[in-house]
């Protein structure tokens, strides 16, 4: 297949870049910088049309993965950015297919599983999922949290592509043993004695293993029934101080110095980062997925964490 990956340069493109090079399919990810690599990179801004186009022409898929992070304080300038990034890119993209000769099969569109609610009482899956933004006391950068993803989707559903269908990639926590990933980061956290329980330990954590995410979006472009929001995360979110204990057992730590509300607000503001990550209960389940078929390779938390530990103390060994 032809697949095209815009913003794909960052961690989850080059673990959907890496994965789909791997069966032999032709990838092109277009990023602002140009980067050494096994697979195409073609220059785009992420706003403006250029000659980018014309490899949306016959293309299989479109996954556009392209947006400022938003690991970092969300300043007044920095939520513009974020915003701005996603809804420009996700246009442009969205402009060009409509333009296409011979329009691509298939738009997978990024998203977040933090657009659901804060909540500790049932799983948010995509039919009976509750979005977010209305939580009694929910801090300020939630509430950005939702304006953001509802920006992101609602660009990408106002979009008139009606020869391509069109897919929204509501993710978690993309867990792989990349440098720079959150789980490199957790890991540290942990290596350091430092991984216990993060705020009231009650909040729930949704995660997908990096393999399971690269198949289920082979899936989703597979299967033409899935269309709309699905949700990208194991079928198993678990809250936080189990989280973290099975990546202390995994890692051989016996110990793990938990860490106060105060504590990860402190520690956020140091690192130029927000606390959501830890603190906002994520619990969704991938409904559509399961009920299509798909089968996780990593459903269990335990399990995944301990390929993952694995796969990191190789890549150490090999830098």
């Amino acid at each position: 297949m032809k697949i095209v990956i815009p913003g794909g340069s960052g961690q989850v493109g080059t673990v959907l870049a890496r994965a789909f090079h791997s069966r032999g399919d032709d990838v092109v990810v277009l990023s602002r910088t140009r980067r050494n690599a096994p697979w195409r990179t073609v220059a785009w801004d992420g706003e403006t049309p250029g000659e980018w186009i014309s490899e949306f022409e016959d293309a299989d898929a479109i996954i556009n993965l392209a947006g400022r992070s938003v690991n970092c304080r969300y300043t007044p300038v920095n939520r513009r950015i974020i915003i701005d990034s996603r809804v420009k890119s996700t246009k442009v993209v969205g402009d060009a297919i409509a333009q296409a000769w011979k329009p691509p099969r298939v738009w997978l569109q990024a998203s977040t599983a933090t657009i659901y609610a804060h909540r500790f009482d049932m799983p948010n899956d995509e039919a009976s999922g509750i979005i977010g933004g209305s939580e009694p006391n929910a801090p300020d950068t939630w509430r950005f949290s939702i304006d953001v993803a509802t920006s992101w989707e609602r660009t990408f559903n106002g979009a008139a592509t009606p020869l391509t269908r069109k897919v929204l990639m509501r993710t978690a926590i993309v867990m792989n043993p990349d440098p720079g990933s959150p789980f490199d980061t957790l890991l540290r956290l942990v290596r350091f004695g430092l991984g216990g329980r993060g705020g009231d330990e009650k909040q729930f954590m949704s995660w997908i293993h990096d393999q399971d995410m690269a198949l289920s979006v082979l899936w989703r472009i597979q299967h033409e029934e899935l269309d709309g929001p699905v949700n990208l995360a194991s079928p198993n979110p678990v809250i936080n101080s189990e989280f973290m204990q099975a990546l202390r057992e995994a890692w051989g730590m016996p110990f793990g110095l938990p860490a106060t509300e105060w504590m990860l607000e402190v520690g956020a503001f140091l690192l130029r980062s927000e606390t959501e990550l830890i603190l906002k209960s994520r619990r969704v389940i991938p409904t559509r997925l399961l009920n299509s078929g798909f089968c996780f390779q990593f459903p269990d938390w335990a399990e995944a964490v301990r390929d993952l530990c694995v796969r990191w103390r190789q890549n150490a060994c090999g830098r």
